[in-house]
């Protein structure tokens, strides 16, 4: 029989790129390329970018840069694509360069570089009907729409990849109810502005199962509750309404979990960062979501170092993270973009004056996360197990994204599988993750 070209892929970025290199590699094993592990056996390399950040553009270039290296034939697709100078002067030698989305652009590519030696055979070329995943089994992610509206300072992804554009309801249930039926217990919703799901459709009717469903983040997460697995909100802009999904969260289901990106406390910040709902009262907003969901487990993200953010500001995001009393939370130095309306503005914080401020904000949430996880000692509740060694098992409760939050460890769960979701009772805490004992 003759041999396949094998393709390599290095996939990096965020979730949302994530998705598109499960499309491409689906798409790929669907017209009978294999997938090569390594550098060594594979035909060429398609290296999916990230150009968010410098630092990410760094990763992205020194990738592309290790599999010309090893392999030699390199294709590049992703958000810094859309650089493709850039990527050509440090390396000329690539195939193509294409940006996000451009899924056609990689396909056209791989079947002038590495064309197939035989036809296609439905019969033994067999692509599961969730498509191929890179996450583990029992998780997936399910991104609900491309692009974004928002026009804020410090961020380009509405030049790369353009406008909001809601995926068709009856498509994403469909996709969903694939998952499931594969094995999947956890789906984390993922887009650029969760919340916003279907606005740029005026909430149309859809259909799915034969039934009408609107076209709206509500409809979504009412019907996904549905399912029987674990369903986790990313990426969620604090509209208001936001609140109307929450008395469908519950511990199994459409969980209690919002990921909602503050980006700052401060007004005078958030203006410069041209940040939507800038002018709501977080606070409230927070307090309202506790007192309709007790359980809810709220993460977010913030900069500090953005350019103009005084000592004032800082300590008023810091006093916001006291009262707030988030869960989770992560914390970027801020780090220039080009192309961002940001680069224009004026009082750049020094790199050393960055790093404090990032030090202490962390020491402060630190603390606040230990406080509250500390108060979970003695409770039972459900998690999800991502992997067992030897007599222990890591696994999730429902405040907990995979590679993100924390972890739940489980001493004496070695008879434990992956994707099993148990009950189990907390005994111990440290500052982000819990330790707990199985329950019979």
């Amino acid at each position: 029989m003759t041999a396949v070209p094998k393709i390599g892929f290095v996939s990096l970025g965020c979730p949302k790129a994530l998705v598109d290199s499960e499309r491409i590699l689906t798409q790929l094993r669907v017209e009978g390329y294999a997938i090569s592990p390594s550098y060594d056996d594979a035909a060429l390399v398609v290296v999916n970018t990230c150009g968010f950040i410098d630092s990410a553009k760094q990763e992205s270039l020194d990738a592309i840069g290790e599999a010309l290296a090893e392999n030699g034939k390199v294709i590049v697709t992703g958000c810094m694509g859309v650089d493709e100078n850039n990527i050509r002067n440090l390396h000329p030698s690539v195939l193509s360069v294409s940006g996000p989305q451009q899924y056609e652009a990689v396909l056209a590519a791989v079947h002038t570089h590495a064309p197939m030696t035989r036809e296609h055979d439905p019969l033994t070329d067999l692509v599961p009907p969730q498509g191929i995943k890179l996450t583990p089994r029992h998780y997936a992610y399910l991104k609900i729409s491309e692009g974004c509206n928002h026009k804020c300072s410090f961020c380009i992804i509405p030049s790369m990849r353009g406008a909001l554009v809601s995926r068709p309801i009856g498509d994403v249930m469909d996709e969903a109810e694939r998952l499931v039926a594969a094995g999947v217990r956890e789906l984390l919703v993922i887009s650029q502005d969760t919340s916003a799901y279907g606005s740029d459709l005026r909430y149309r009717t859809g259909f799915w199962q034969g039934k009408p469903l609107k076209t709206s983040f509500q409809s979504l997460c009412a019907a996904l509750a549905e399912l029987g697995v674990w369903v986790r909100l990313h990426y969620v802009y604090p509209y208001p309404h936001v609140d109307e999904v929450l008395p469908l969260m519950r511990e199994q289901g459409l969980l209690p979990y919002l990921d909602i990106p503050f980006q700052h406390a401060s007004p005078r910040i958030l203006k410069l960062m041209r940040r939507p709902a800038a002018a709501e009262k977080t606070l409230e907003r927070v307090q309202a979501w506790r007192r309709a969901q007790p359980d809810i487990t709220l993460r977010s993200t913030f900069i500090v170092g953005f350019p103009g953010e005084t000592e004032q500001d800082f300590e008023t995001l810091l006093e916001f993270l006291q009262e707030a009393q988030l869960d989770r939370v992560g914390c970027f130095q801020y780090s220039a973009v080009a192309g961002a309306a940001a680069n224009e503005l004026d009082g750049a914080v020094p790199e050393e004056e960055k790093r404090e401020r990032w030090e202490r904000f962390m020491e402060t949430q630190a603390d606040i996360s230990a406080a509250r996880l500390a108060h979970k000692i003695g409770r039972e509740m459900a998690v999800l197990v991502d992997q067992v060694e030897d007599d222990l098992a890591i696994a999730r409760s429902s405040a907990d994204a995979p590679e993100i939050d924390g972890v739940v460890r489980i001493d004496g769960g070695g008879a434990l599988s992956p994707g099993q979701v148990v009950r189990v009772r907390v005994v111990d805490s440290d500052d982000y993750d819990l330790d707990a004992e199985l329950l019979a």
